[in-house]
């Protein structure tokens, strides 16, 4: 099971300058250290699966986190895969392994983390981007960073894929 090709949607231009203006509102609300965010780190990367896996990713926006495109080409090849649970995927330092897939994203779980109560990511695929947010703590956290990632997407529109 994995990623398959999305529907085209709006133009790059328009969806990216979109993805923007949701970006600034969201991530200042969302995303942050203390405890009154729900994600500890987020990642907003250009997404085509029709591109030469030798394509760097493009980060569109980030918060939390300083990776460069270099770091998150394993993470990009995973996806282009289609092999979600099958294997681990790195972001950064961090292994995850897919514990759920779901119509237009995956959640997973930091396996080598040092953190009491874990950390986890949510994948999520709207327009012509993945949207990554990384979150530390257990179940509850993992639903408020779905509340949070839900907050993000839903102005940006899905498209049917095939998980």
């Amino acid at each position: 099971m994995g990623f398959a090709e999305w529907a085209s949607g709006p133009t790059a231009a328009s969806s990216s300058a979109t993805a923007h203006r949701t970006w600034e509102k969201w991530a200042s609300a969302s995303v942050g250290s203390s405890s009154d965010h729900p994600l500890k780190a987020a990642l907003l990367l250009n997404y085509d699966p029709s591109a030469p896996s030798r394509a760097m990713p493009i980060i569109a926006e980030q918060q939390g986190t300083n990776l460069t495109p270099a770091d998150l080409c394993a993470f990009m090849d995973f996806v282009r895969r289609n092999d979600l649970q099958k294997e681990l995927f790195s972001i950064g330092p961090n292994q995850f392994l897919v514990t759920s897939i779901h119509e237009h994203w995956f959640c997973a779980r930091c396996v080598n983390t040092s953190k009491p109560a874990g950390e986890g990511a949510i994948v999520m695929q709207a327009a012509s981007f993945l949207l990554v947010a990384l979150y530390e703590g257990s179940v509850g956290a993992a639903s408020r960073a779905m509340a949070a990632v839900d907050r993000f997407v839903s102005p940006l529109g899905r498209r049917n894929p095939n998980f």
